[in-house]
């Protein structure tokens, strides 16, 4: 049996403390394994520049595990899934305030490795890909993109050995490959998805808003106002979804659409007219040189 992969204790308030920051594997394992105490663990993945939307998925964690559960959140900004022109070096780093986010939200370490800790022998030979689930939308705007996030998670998984790993739900994609990955290979942990964190405007939080300048940030709301929009129009129908958020990206200026879809999200294929059920309503669309993505969950009738 795993490290970790028994019942854990009764569950009380988030522990005060201090994260143990650790750059090695086998810093994080005696870090996160000082001994064989048989409590729940789990692991939040990120790549930095943290915030509330990564706080509210370490305090989920902190939650599941209890008091005297184990939370490491990590850190590192993976090059696999950057493809060609896209942000690798501009992605914002920011690892003290992200350590003082975490720990103030109950992890107990933070994982931060370099690439070679975690590519030592250079870019994978041997990498994950993604399938049929992979290959639509962000994977169609973005080749390759989800072989590198699950190459990654994998890897992290392996290294963490969690017993509940957290994602956001506005990376619904990856979400989605994640969890058919954890099913299709047997891994012992169980995925758990978190509400999308959104301002109070009700644009979702995201690392890339940084680079929004304030009329920028403005036309960015007319996403979630279309997803908004699609949402209170689901009970009439696929259709009347799309027409309605359609409406509102029309009337937008200064967006530029990648896509707009209504989602099966069983195998992330797009939702027939007669579809009926739960959905994903996902768009991705550029606001001046900065991409976005937000996606809300309908209940089509």
């Amino acid at each position: 049996m795993a490290r970790g992969k028994q019942p854990g204790k009764t569950q009380h308030a988030p522990k005060v403390h201090q994260a143990v920051v650790t750059r090695t594997v086998d810093d994080f394992e005696s870090a996160f394994w000082p001994d064989e105490q048989p409590v729940d663990n789990a692991v939040v993945m990120t790549m930095g520049a943290l915030h509330e939307g990564h706080a509210a998925l370490i305090r989920a964690a902190r939650k599941q595990v209890g008091r005297d559960g184990r939370v490491a959140v990590t850190v590192f900004v993976n090059p696999l899934q950057f493809g060609a022109g896209e942000d690798l070096e501009r992605y914002p780093r920011s690892l003290d305030d992200d350590v003082r986010l975490a720990e103030a939200n109950g992890a107990d370490v933070v994982f931060a490795p370099s690439v070679d800790e975690v590519y030592p022998n250079g870019e994978p030979q041997v990498r994950m890909a993604a399938g049929p689930m992979g290959e639509r939308y962000e994977g169609a705007t973005r080749p390759g993109h989800f072989d590198g996030v699950l190459t990654v998670v994998a890897k992290l998984l392996h290294i963490t050995d969690p017993d509940f790993a957290f994602f956001g739900e506005k990376d619904a994609q990856q979400l989605a490959v994640v969890r058919r990955m954890v099913a299709d290979l047997d891994f012992d942990v169980e995925i758990v998805g978190v509400p999308t964190v959104r301002e109070e405007d009700g644009l979702a939080l995201s690392s890339r808003n940084r680079y929004l300048s304030a009329e920028e940030r403005a036309r960015a709301l007319a996403l979630s106002g279309a997803l908004f929009a699609g949402r209170d129009a689901a009970a009439r129908g696929p259709k009347a979804v799309l027409d309605a958020a359609s409406a509102v990206l029309d009337a937008a200026e200064g967006v530029e659409l990648d896509y707009l879809a209504l989602i099966d999200p069983h195998d992330f294929t797009e939702a027939p007219d007669d579809f009926r059920g739960e959905a994903v309503l996902a768009v991705a669309a550029k606001v001046g040189a900065t991409r976005l993505i937000d996606n809300v969950h309908v209940i089509v009738r």
